[in-house]
């Protein structure tokens, strides 16, 4: 794969040749200090508005001592996030990360997914952990061009080079998969997202490894992440329709399960007797669904302190390529896969 290259942002030297002075003259025109006669400010900042030069924080922060600060970044549609996820994947990291943050003297700000199309925040940080970051992540892409420290919790995926927490993506698709072969699902779909995330990267090549193996087609179901629990519902209302025989479904994204959890109500399909369903996250949607789901253990605490002592080893040793690896995924069980038994939303559908 051709190694991806990421665009230099301007800098204050750009500004500075463009506009004919020196750097410590646009720095105190963008500053207001010392003295910068109107003509000229007005030339400085003409060109910074044409260049696109954003001010460095990390290089104020820098300069100007103190703790360093942080910042933990989802770049997840709110579509994903919202909800009871809120509660959940992010919020569950950012408890670890902030408690490990302390302990090595740093401040860490919680960085929300933005609405769609919003930039980073204008942020005085020193350096980044980005969750799940997707293959074009405009802003991860802008904080590597701006040279700060930046970790990711989950490989960026085609830029290797990126320090990084490997979520382990491929085990825990095998973990699930297998789980669902093994409480007896002939006939397995996949549902994540479309957009290129290492997680889904790794994922589809796993399914298809099983379905080649078993010699079936894979039944693939690539959705907008911004569509949430309804994108889901939807999917997977037409998918009973066109593939009947489906008897397993694994919904990677946690708000997608929640909508075949919905759309197996609708169409009276037995969770699990007629349909089985797994996700990745367990987190408030799996546990607390009609039918709790059967999810993965990603060992959140461990990432997350891996992902801030990656951080703490940039900082004193800038440029390095790292990656560290948790403890293999752990299953958690539930009624969505069981063997036996029929679900509550049959015994509620019976009831009415």
């Amino acid at each position: 794969m051709a190694k991806k290259v990421i665009a230099r942002r301007p800098t204050i030297s750009d500004v500075a040749r463009a506009a004919g002075v020196a750097p410590s003259t646009v720095s105190h025109a963008l500053n207001n200090k010392g003295y910068v006669d109107a003509d000229t400010k007005a030339r400085i900042i003409r060109h910074v508005k044409n260049l696109g030069y954003r001010p460095n924080a990390r290089a104020r922060s820098l300069r100007t001592g103190g703790v360093r600060t942080v910042s933990l970044i989802s770049t997840m549609p709110l579509g994903v996030s919202g909800g009871m996820s809120k509660l959940g994947f992010l919020m569950e990291l950012a408890a670890v990360t902030a408690e490990e943050a302390v302990k090595r003297g740093f401040a860490l700000v919680l960085v929300p997914p933005q609405p769609e199309g919003g930039g980073l925040p204008a942020l005085d940080i020193d350096g980044a952990i980005m969750v799940e970051p997707a293959e074009d992540d405009p802003q991860l892409a802008a904080l590597v061009a701006d040279n700060y420290p930046v970790v990711c919790l989950g490989r960026w995926h085609g830029h290797d080079a990126v320090p990084y927490v490997d979520l382990r993506s491929r085990d825990t698709a095998e973990v699930l998969l297998g789980h669902l072969r093994e409480r007896g699902a002939k006939r397995i779909a996949v549902m994540m997202g479309a957009s290129v995330r290492t997680s889904y990267v790794e994922t589809e090549a796993a399914y298809r490894t099983m379905c080649e193996r078993d010699g079936q087609e894979p039944i693939l179901i690539k959705l907008d992440e911004r569509g949430g629990d309804m994108a889901g519902r939807v999917a997977a209302a037409d998918l009973m329709q066109r593939h009947p025989d489906v008897d397993g479904i694994l919904a990677l994204v946690d708000a997608f399960a929640s909508g075949v959890v919905q759309a197996a109500q609708d169409y009276g399909w037995d969770i699990p007797g007629r349909l089985k369903v797994a996700t990745r996250y367990d987190g408030l949607r799996a546990k607390l669904a009609p039918v709790p789901l059967t999810a993965i253990d990603l060992h959140l605490d461990e990432v997350a302190a891996m992902g801030v002592e990656l951080l703490s080893q940039i900082f004193d040793h800038p440029g390095q390529s790292l990656s560290l690896r948790p403890q293999p995924p752990g299953l958690v069980a539930r009624e969505s896969t069981a063997l036996v038994g029929k679900s509550r939303i049959s015994a509620a559908r019976g009831l009415q």
